[in-house]
Parts: C-alpha cells; structure tokens; sequence
C-alpha cells in the first residue's frame, strides 16, 4: 500500500476502535409504544448530552425524561431485577434536575 494512502487507513481505523469503546449515550427508552406502562424496562444508553448539556439540551427531550419518571418511576422492572448502573445515573438526573426523590428507586441500602 503506498505510504500517502496508510495515514487515512490508520485513521479510519482508529476511529473505529474508539468509537466502539466509547460509552453508548443516547435516548432515554420512555417506553412511547405502551402509554401506560405496568412496569419499567432498563436503560441500555447513558444520559445523551441532550439531557445533560445544561443550557444546550433540549428542553422537549428533558421533559419526556421527567413526565416518564414521575408518572412510572416507582415501578418495578419488567424482568423483576433492580436497577443497573444506567438505570441509576437517569434517575439521578432525573432528582438532580428537580425531580421527586419519592417517584424513582431508592439507592440501595449499604451494609
């Protein structure tokens, strides 16, 4: 392979290698197919920057965020298991932006 056509390669895939290490962030699963959920399923993605950016998130995203947890935040998850780490970190946000502590899990008990 000519040297002038490596460097782009390399590039490409380094970019790739980091990109799948990255932490998958994205949109929060509200559940939209099923308007009144009878339990919650767990987040696979973090808190997208849209939830997080302060005064450059979206304003829509964020509001989805709250009604969903403040309306179903107290259920228990579908597969009868607690709360994972991305559960957690969207329902911190959630308490974190204003919401009702009393509507989400509570953090586990430490021993």
């Amino acid at each position: 392979m000519p040297p002038r056509r490596i460097l782009p390669v390399a590039a490409l895939i380094a970019t790739a290698l980091l990109t799948g290490c990255a932490t998958t962030r994205g949109a929060l699963n509200a559940q939209a197919d099923t308007p009144s959920p009878t339990c919650l399923v767990h987040q696979t993605k973090e808190p997208a920057d849209r939830y997080t950016a302060g005064t450059g998130a979206d304003t829509l995203s964020i509001l989805e965020m709250m009604r969903y947890y403040t309306a179903n935040g107290t259920k228990a998850y579908c597969d009868g298991k607690p709360p994972t780490s991305t559960d957690r970190h969207w329902t911190d946000l959630y308490t974190a932006l204003g919401g009702d502590p009393g509507r989400v899990p509570s953090p586990p008990r430490k021993l």
